[in-house]
């Protein structure tokens, strides 16, 4: 639902809108701190574009945590929560290329196969499995 608000000198804003104009008041509440630890944008790139099976190598190797919880959907990488996860794991998630799809509740990575979203659930196109299960004991 769209709101306006009356500014000073009888201007109207959209509170909906986001893009502020030159010289325009914003809206109550829109001063949140950017509280996401920083990560580096580069090696991040660099990440999304590795394939499958040395993305499964890096999250083994920085949290076997993560990698237990890690389903090979397809080409591509998911990792899903119960509850959400702490900021630090978040960091470590978009700092190894993950990305956050709020449709499928999970954290994604492409694994360097970049797709346009498709319709319908991907585990009915693609054979997924669960790398913690295949690991030698």
């Amino acid at each position: 639902m769209k709101t306006t608000k009356k500014l000073s000198k009888g201007l109207l804003a959209d509170t909906a809108n986001r893009v502020s104009e030159p010289g325009a008041v914003a809206p109550v509440g829109t001063d949140k701190q950017d509280s996401r630890l920083p990560i580096d944008s580069e090696a991040r790139k660099q990440n999304r574009t590795l394939p499958t099976d040395k993305v499964l190598a890096l999250l083994r190797t920085v949290n076997p945590d993560l990698f237990n919880l890690a389903e090979v959907v397809g080409k591509w990488i998911w990792v899903q929560f119960k509850e959400q996860p702490a900021a630090s794991l978040r960091q470590q998630l978009a700092q190894l290329g993950f990305h956050w799809n709020r449709e499928r509740q999970a954290w994604q990575h492409p694994c360097g196969a970049f797709r346009l979203h498709g319709a319908g659930d991907p585990h009915e196109k693609y054979s997924s499995y669960y790398p913690a299960d295949n690991q030698a004991a």
